[in-house]
């Protein structure tokens, strides 16, 4: 059975998460990606990975502008797995937590909530005052998990996409998802 899974970049500093994301299930046949990238974000993918949102696009299944509020994902009807924001702005994250559901990445968490299925946010933003917990607490209370990029070095990472693929990975067993993206904890050698 395929696995319908929408992933949502938002304009945070960051976009190697969403994009990592995408190249690990692009691989996959039993995933089908559904993506919707904020107008920011288009610029922080060229700025921060100096590469083009065709480049991006290309690794989903499917991709929705972020004004097409009348997109399949935007219903409840359409049936998914999953929904990860990666980055997740502090800006979406306050969309998501007021139900402000005026661009189709906001209105897709919407429903993902409503609808009571797995919504992961990688929020991106530290020092976080406490407006910003705030806004993290509602989206939990409403059923999301708010998953930082917070590095895991009990794995010993020697490079930056090892630190990336420890948050991927631990953005996949939310989803439920198999994968050895990053090695697991087994104890001290």
């Amino acid at each position: 059975m395929t696995m319908r899974v929408v992933i949502g970049i938002s304009g945070a500093s960051g976009a190697v998460y969403g994009v990592r994301l995408l190249e690990v299930l692009a691989g996959r046949d039993d995933v089908e990606t559904h993506l919707v990238v904020s107008s920011g974000a288009a610029a922080t993918i060229e700025y921060e990975l100096g590469r083009t949102l065709a480049d991006v696009t290309a690794l989903a299944a499917v991709t929705y502008p972020e004004k097409a509020l009348g997109a399949a994902i935007a219903s409840g009807t359409f049936q998914t797995h999953a929904m990860v924001v990666a980055p997740c702005s502090i800006r979406s994250l306050s969309a998501i937590a007021n139900s402000a559901n005026d661009t189709l990445l906001v209105r897709a968490a919407d429903v993902h909530l409503k609808e009571r299925r797995p919504l992961v946010l990688v929020v991106r933003e530290t020092p976080l005052h406490l407006g910003h917990l705030r806004l993290m607490t509602a989206v939990t209370e409403a059923g999301a998990v708010v998953l930082p990029p917070v590095p895991g070095f009990y794995v010993r990472p020697t490079t930056v996409a090892q630190i990336v693929d420890h948050t991927v990975g631990k953005v996949l067993d939310q989803l439920r998802i198999e994968h050895d993206v990053s090695p697991r904890w087994i104890g001290p050698d």
